[in-house]
């Protein structure tokens, strides 16, 4: 694993660092549009006073932290990247490929790294049908065994949310609404009255 300089030097004098998975960045949207969302992104904050650890695979090495040069060359190659669950890291590595994290291997690679708060747009969950297709996103499973926290829009809007929940809560993971009670569904703040599991309403508390 290769931690970059900058978060090298954050997690050792205490300053928080913020982890950030890259299918975002491969597969969310197109070049040149995703790499200056990135930048922007890791630009943002840093100006909060917290150093952003942008987290993939590049020609086999997990990395913790990309470079400019790193994102720009993540950014361009674009959808060619494999995504890359935490069941592909191995192969990943093993063929020397370059690999987007998604939800699930950002997580476990930053627990790896000692990073515990992880942002990311939406999270997958339990799909529509899921009786007929047991389509259950790793996501959920890697939220209820790695110590990391994941703040979030909630789960995209296409699944099934209450489901999601049920399996959230069984997993014995808890949902905490900042500042609201109402579950996020990615572009909306409420989600057809799904609830978080409990309300914090400052960041003191949240911590």
């Amino acid at each position: 694993m290769k931690i970059s300089r900058e978060v090298q030097d954050a997690l050792r004098v205490g300053t928080p660092v913020v982890a950030l998975e890259s299918t975002i960045v491969s597969h969310g949207m197109p070049y040149p549009q995703n790499f200056t969302m990135a930048t922007e992104v890791e630009a943002l904050i840093r100006q909060h006073g917290a150093c952003p650890a942008t987290i993939a695979i590049l020609n086999g090495e997990v990395c913790v932290g990309l470079s400019e040069e790193q994102l720009h060359s993540l950014a361009s190659f674009g959808t060619q990247a494999t995504k890359c669950s935490t069941r592909d890291i191995a192969a990943v590595i093993a063929r020397r490929g370059t690999g987007a994290t998604t939800v699930s291997s950002t997580m476990r690679i930053a627990h790896a790294a000692g990073i515990t708060v992880f942002v990311t747009g939406g999270i997958g969950g339990v799909h529509r049908y899921v009786e007929d297709t047991m389509d259950i996103s790793t996501d959920l499973m890697e939220l209820s065994r790695t110590p990391v926290a994941v703040v979030c829009a909630g789960v995209k809007s296409i699944l099934d949310i209450p489901r999601t929940l049920e399996y959230l809560e069984t997993q014995a993971v808890p949902v905490v609404g900042y500042r609201t009670r109402d579950f996020p569904a990615f572009f909306s703040t409420t989600s057809g009255g799904c609830k978080a599991h409990m309300q914090l309403d400052s960041p003191e508390d949240v911590a």
